[in-house]
């Protein structure tokens, strides 16, 4: 091992008490997407405290660091999410959400404490003249990761300017902190949100004759998604059709004129997402036909499906072995059926994301998105030495 490694991961280490402190701050004090503004503000000090430059390039809410100038070929960045989710906290923990109806269920406050330890260190050790080559580093702290907004504000703001790869992690509570999971090229579906409205006329419920019945067409546009979706895709391609919202209606003795409907359509492939966009659309006109309906899709954002580089994934997985040792680093054998809108960076450079475990070893772990998410908190060092190391190696390589 070479003596910089070692003395980037002690002084991670050193640091260590100071990112579960930053996660905890985070994590009482969360902000939904598009409401980051204290979250930024936060971070920010805590950088300019360490004498790292940083700027918030969107209206507030993000930011962006840079390291002190280098004479390196090569610049790498490091991005962490900051948003939480609409969700009440139901943990009985000293840092539970003090904010109701909002906590942090994806981990964003452990993915930015991550890169901010990381970019420290890194920085620490240039001031000392440590690192084994320069080392140009921009680390993104991301807002509006859960609404597939914040990577595009980003990129438009320039943060990828000069960029020559980027990395990133997702914390996994499948798996136990001190182990972590790889996979090369597709690591996450593309995912097409959707709102649907479907006009009829309105009648009593006692005449439904008189009326175009908007719930009617909903439960048959409902019926044909979730069996003719899947009837019309290669029962060897991922393709997940849900429906997650209906809203109609205002009493029991009235047939409404409009049903709105909301879900989301997850695919893994291009071609086999274009299909099913077509496909939906295809069954809305002919549900709408057949009820005497109108059915209008709003297909919203789409999020392309993270392609990790594999050469860039070879050296996470090579990192997470001297950090972990072998048998700790994962191949993960299917991608995921879930979103992220790090694949909008992947489009404009080569990098990859990778699985951070975060379950206590004693602890049933809370999934994702859940009200008791949790994470064990010693995960936080370990994913900082691979992301700080990564950016040592990726700019020597």
């Amino acid at each position: 091992m070479h003596d910089w490694r070692q003395e980037l991961w002690d002084r991670i280490d050193r640091h260590a008490d100071e990112m579960v402190a930053l996660r905890r701050h985070l994590h009482q004090h969360p902000e939904p997407s598009g409401e980051e503004v204290e979250t930024s503000r936060h971070l920010h000090q805590q950088l300019v405290t360490h004498g790292i430059a940083a700027q918030t390039p969107h209206h507030g809410r993000g930011v962006v660091a840079n390291s002190i100038d280098q004479d390196s070929p090569k610049r790498v960045a490091l991005r962490g999410d900051i948003d939480a989710l609409l969700l009440e906290d139901q943990k009985q923990v000293e840092y539970h959400s003090r904010v109701q109806g909002v906590m942090h269920a994806c981990g964003h406050d452990a993915h930015a404490s991550c890169v901010y330890g990381a970019v420290v260190a890194l920085h620490q050790l240039a001031e000392a003249g440590k690192l084994p080559c320069p080392v140009t580093w921009r680390a993104l702290f991301q807002p509006a990761e859960e609404t597939a907004t914040g990577a595009s504000e980003l990129i438009a703001a320039g943060a990828l300017a000069d960029v020559d790869s980027i990395f990133s992690l997702h914390v996994d509570p499948t798996r136990p902190a001190g182990v972590i999971g790889v996979r090369a090229s597709t690591f996450s579906a593309h995912c097409d949100a959707m709102h649907i409205q479907i006009d009829g006329v309105a009648g009593h419920s006692a005449r439904p004759h008189e009326s175009k019945d908007a719930i009617a067409a909903a439960a048959e546009f409902i019926s044909a998604l979730y069996q003719f979706v899947p009837r019309g895709v290669d029962s060897q391609d991922s393709c997940v059709v849900s429906i997650t919202q209906i809203h109609g209606g205002s009493t029991s003795n009235v047939i409404p004129p409009r049903v709105e409907l909301a879900g989301s359509i997850r695919s893994l492939g291009r071609d086999i997402r274009n299909h099913a966009v077509g496909h939906v659309a295809h069954l809305a006109e002919a549900v709408g036909h057949m009820t005497g309906t109108s059915i209008h899709i709003d297909f919203g954002v789409h999020i392309p499906g993270v392609e990790n580089d594999p050469q860039l994934t070879d050296l996470v997985a090579n990192i997470g072995g001297s950090v972990l040792g072998t048998d700790r680093v994962q191949w993960i054998e299917r991608p995921s059926m879930g979103g992220e809108d790090f694949a909008f960076y992947l489009e404009q450079v080569p990098g990859t994301m990778f699985r951070l475990g975060a379950a206590r070893d004693t602890t049933p772990a809370s999934g994702l998105h859940t009200p008791l998410f949790d994470i064990d908190e010693r995960c936080l060092a370990v994913g900082a030495k691979i992301l700080a190391t990564a950016a040592v190696e990726a700019s020597m390589a």
